[in-house]
């Protein structure tokens, strides 16, 4: 494995798009796009308030979720953000990850609580937004719905960093989520609320994830500092430590690239750039 970038504040959100390796970087306000090998690096959008989770239309236009303001920017043909949607009245912590099918319907998730701040930790619900911004709730009492994955087959699996679980979902013609299940279960329910309590409870903190070509889930433990590959049952196939510790994943150009750094507090990670991206061949 090497790295590929370094330099970054926290990289987050990895996404393989039109032979490029795209991704956020939360505290220095960027979505960034590189070549495979971390070379030609560009601003593809600045965003404030904190950009996650990327995203793009049928049409190609770029989606990136604005964390702290809650929304959901589009980039224009002109390079231009404009609000796609604002989920200000929805989301009960920061917007997240998300998920695009290919009808344009995005699938994000929230934190739920004010992590940062040391609230204890609560539910939270994932909320569709419609090709025309419209929001609605299409799922409930999921413990930090994180990285999220549309498979081939219409299936739509989240990370539950603070369940200890990846939950699956259905995802009908018009968008609505059925046969909600436990696509794979690390460990139980942690009984814990204060975040510090919470932690040891924590089999696996699944935050960032992506498909292989084969089908499998390969996710990013955020406290196990490890890549697992995990099919359908919570089988773990393989395992990977690169020594230190990761929060997000993606695949491409027959390469997994993983999202490290050594924590991800916000005061520690927005004062210095120790965030980085490997590549490990697989």
């Amino acid at each position: 494995m090497q790295t590929v970038i370094a330099d970054l504040h926290f990289a987050e959100a990895p996404r393989w798009h039109d032979e490029r390796l795209w991704f956020s970087d939360f505290y220095g306000g960027l979505v960034r796009s590189a070549r495979a090998d971390g070379s030609d690096i560009r601003v593809e959008a600045t965003v404030p308030e904190q950009p996650s989770g990327l995203g793009w239309l049928p049409d190609g236009r770029l989606l990136v979720v604005s964390m702290r303001d809650r929304k959901i920017l589009r980039r224009e043909q002109d390079g231009s953000l404009v609000v796609h949607a604002d989920l200000g009245g929805h989301a009960t912590g920061h917007l997240n990850d998300m998920a695009v099918d290919d009808q344009g319907r995005v699938y994000v998730g929230n934190f739920g609580f004010d992590l940062m701040g040391g609230a204890p930790l609560a539910p939270a619900s994932l909320h569709r937004v419609d090709p025309d911004g419209g929001v609605t709730e299409v799922a409930d009492d999921l413990w930090f719905p994180n990285g999220s994955v549309l498979t081939d087959g219409g299936v739509l699996l989240v990370n539950e960093t603070f369940g200890n679980r990846v939950t699956a979902f259905d995802l009908t013609p018009d968008g609505e989520l059925t046969n909600r299940r436990v696509w794979a279960q690390f460990g139980p329910l942690p009984t814990e609320r204060e975040f510090e309590k919470v932690l040891p409870q924590l089999v696996v903190a699944p935050d960032g994830a992506c498909l292989d070509p084969a089908g499998a889930l390969w996710i990013a433990d955020a406290t196990g500092s490890r890549l697992l590959r995990v099919v359908e049952g919570g089988t773990i196939t393989d395992e990977i430590r690169p020594g230190t510790p990761v929060y997000a994943c993606a695949f491409g150009n027959n390469t997994l690239f993983a999202c490290a750094a050594p924590d991800f507090f916000e005061h520690a990670r927005r004062a210095v750039r120790e965030g980085h991206i490997i590549a490990i061949p697989v």
